[in-house]
């Protein structure tokens, strides 16, 4: 499934729209806000009287925005660990039959049955409401498209970290050093030297084994893993699967010493 997946979806540019890159955060749990809040409100609709046209609105506009739900969700499912995959397999099937169900909910009010409609309404919320009890664990307790790497700066002591000699530096080569006991890369493009956090942000790829391209006159290091690929000049992130930026540590040179310290 996964390669089907990634078969269906191929470019690059389509994957990147839905992973979030372009908003800098996960595009697919934005999206669901708007399925399970008309979901979630077409129920309380339901519990009051002279609701029937509303109700039956926000049941519409909660099935139709379910699919490019679905589809962003599965993106990101497919650049997932194969652990965090069985998990999502389980998320998916769940809002799958929530889907159903709410597809024959909408049937249903329109041909005018609304008891059926209802029924059918509280189903697929229950249905949906697991499903977002798994998706939870699968963001909160695996870690799936969390940035995964930002919990090593709580590592990193206040202050100036003397990191590397500038002078033992070569030209746009990547350099793995430690900061307290966080792996940091260092890339030093003339006088200016880049300290990023080594681990990946999705899902904790080594930056350090990763190359160096350049992608719209900005030097980039890409994820040797997944392919996620970041500025080495900012952090931003240019390709997905990640959505989130890799940090860039404030640096410094003092008597010939790059040093580096928390933003």
């Amino acid at each position: 499934m996964q390669r089907a997946v990634q078969g269906t979806l191929r470019g690059q540019r389509v994957r990147d729209l839905l992973h979030g890159v372009w908003l800098g955060h996960p595009l697919h749990p934005a999206m669901v806000q708007v399925t399970v809040g008309s979901w979630m409100s077409a129920a309380v609709l339901d519990l009051l009287p002279g609701q029937r046209r509303a109700a039956t609105a926000l049941i519409a506009v909660g099935t139709a925005s379910a699919v490019p739900s679905a589809v962003a969700g599965l993106n990101d499912w497919a650049a997932l660990a194969r652990d965090q995959r069985r998990v999502g397999l389980v998320h998916a099937a769940s809002n799958s039959v929530a889907l159903v169900l709410y597809g024959g909910s909408l049937a249903a009010r329109l041909s005018g049955r609304h008891g059926l409609g209802r029924t059918l309404g509280f189903l697929g919320l229950s249905a949906a409401s697991a499903g977002a009890y798994i998706g939870g664990h699968l963001a909160y307790k695996q870690g799936a498209q969390v940035n995964v790497s930002v919990s090593d700066l709580h590592l990193i002591s206040e202050g100036w970290h003397a990191v590397a000699e500038i002078d033992s530096l070569p030209q746009r080569e990547l350099i793995t050093r430690k900061v307290d006991e966080v792996s940091v890369i260092l890339y030093r493009h003339g006088d200016d030297v880049t300290v990023m956090l080594e681990r990946c942000p999705h899902q904790s790829g080594p930056l350090g084994e990763g190359e160096v391209r350049e992608i719209d006159g900005h030097a980039c290091v890409v994820c040797p893993w997944h392919g996620s690929t970041f500025r080495l000049n900012g952090g931003e992130v240019v390709h997905g699967p990640s959505s989130n930026d890799q940090q860039i540590l404030p640096t410094r040179v003092v008597n010939g010493k790059v040093e580096a310290r928390l933003p």
